[in-house]
């Protein structure tokens, strides 16, 4: 079960560090501290978007419309927190 565990808090901590990046990038977008007519700030939020967005897709399928708050990044944070720190070692360390 330990061989399993490291790859998988592996893969949790990756996407933990690109969903952080992807929220804190569109509060800076949002406040206009940053500009998307940058390219180096373009190119990265477009591969953000590309990253994530099949992830938060089928969350926002199954949640009521928020609009404009879009919490589908929230819920899927929390999620991976839960797997991350709570889930997994308590199933697979247990």
């Amino acid at each position: 079960m330990m061989a399993i565990y490291g790859p998988l808090r592996l893969i949790l901590d990756i996407a933990f560090f690109f969903m952080l990046a992807h929220i804190i990038m569109s509060w800076l977008i949002n406040f206009q501290v940053l500009n998307l007519r940058q390219p180096l700030v373009s190119q990265i939020w477009t591969g953000l978007n590309r990253l994530l967005e099949p992830i938060y897709e089928p969350v926002r399928r199954v949640m009521p419309d928020t609009r404009p708050l879009d919490l589908a990044p929230l819920v899927v944070f929390v999620v991976i927190i839960s797997l991350r720190d709570y889930i997994l070692p308590a199933v697979l360390l247990g």
